[in-house]
């Protein structure tokens, strides 16, 4: 009978790693010993695991002997200098930051998309896509794999959670500065409690902000590069047209979506409704006439990508609109890493 491999979960007492931990008790049980490493600030720390109290460890060289598949929920700069280290000592690993997304030598993967990139590591590393980018994917790729998409257009909705827990405060705070006030005074209270630390340009109470990321080439933000390049590379299309405008809103968790897209051919809607219906990984949720669609606070805490509004014109019948919502602290982050991991750990039976 063949050991379950040993897996590592780096950065278990941050905000995705909390989630991460969550989900280890729900997933399936492929994992032998599961270790928790932290900051050495963190280390000791006692926490729950599949209902056992594990003891948080420093992350040191030292603290991937015996792993077989690490889980890097960390900061970029803490898994560019980490997951090599771990990759060099045999440890396959997941990494959830943008280290790795664009390195030619490291696949992004999405399990329902992508699978068998996963054995594909030349590197001994595995990356976990953008939550935006996540919050879409699993939809757009059913829809490559059943009729060939030619061209995306995106408009994001990105909740506040996205910027971290700096981005949960800021909209907190913004919220109560501007509780029981009429709009007038709420813009004027809003804007007093802004200030420069705050990770949005311009207040999210009451508002919208079409902007997330930073800038980056030809006036695109960071976050709109992401989904636009990150969708090439899963979908190993790399010509493929995606045009993207990435919105703040005032909501704590869940992204969402409004996507248009040009398929290879004439469909649907309800050739578009069956297939995702029948796809992994995905919820339908749209009926029209009872006003059913998706909203994120019908999705937190879930784990499919749930999607409505789903429409095609006879005038374009090969381009399609559908909105889609996904936690981006789930599937757009610990989930699909999780995924990718429990894709990895079948190579060890």
């Amino acid at each position: 009978m063949s050991k379950k491999p040993t897996l590592a979960v780096v950065g278990a007492t941050g905000a995705v790693g909390t989630v991460m931990l969550d989900i280890l008790s729900t997933r399936p049980d492929v994992w032998g010993e599961i270790k928790l490493l932290a900051s050495s600030r963190s280390a000791g720390k006692v926490l729950k695991v599949r209902g056992k109290d594990v003891i948080v460890e420093e992350l040191t060289e030292a603290a991937f002997d015996g792993v077989d598949v690490a889980m890097f929920d960390v900061p970029d700069e803490v898994s560019a200098k980490w997951a090599p280290i771990a990759a060099a000592k045999g440890v396959i690993a997941v990494d959830n930051s943008g280290a790795f997304r664009m390195d030619k030598d490291v696949p992004l993967v999405v399990p329902e998309v992508n699978s068998e990139q996963t054995r594909n590591r030349p590197r001994g590393i595995i990356s976990n896509p953008n939550c935006t980018t996540l919050s879409m994917i699993v939809v757009v790729g059913a829809l490559e794999k059943a009729f060939g998409v030619k061209e995306l257009i995106v408009a994001s909705y990105q909740a506040a959670s996205g910027a971290g827990q700096a981005g949960i405060d800021t909209l907190h705070e913004q919220m109560n500065a501007v509780a029981g006030k009429n709009l007038g005074s709420a813009t004027k209270d809003v804007r007093n409690v802004i200030n420069e630390l705050d990770p949005f340009p311009a207040p999210l109470a009451m508002n919208v902000v079409p902007w997330a990321g930073s800038l980056q080439e030809n006036d695109y933000t960071s976050e709109e590069l992401k989904v636009r390049n990150e969708s090439r590379k899963i979908l190993g299309k790399p010509e493929l047209k995606i045009h993207a405008t990435c919105v703040r809103v005032p909501v704590v968790t869940t992204h969402s979506l409004a996507v248009h897209a040009v398929l290879d051919r004439a469909v649907t809607a309800d050739e578009i409704r069956e297939l995702l219906a029948n796809s992994q990984g995905i919820v339908v949720m749209d009926d029209p006439e009872n006003r059913i669609f998706p909203t994120p606070i019908d999705v937190v805490d879930t784990d499919p990508t749930a999607v409505g509004r789903i429409r095609v014109s006879p005038e374009y019948p090969n381009e399609i609109d559908f909105f889609v919502c996904g936690d981006n602290l789930r599937k757009g982050a610990a989930l699909n890493t999780a995924q990718i991991a429990e894709e990895v750990a079948k190579e060890f039976n």
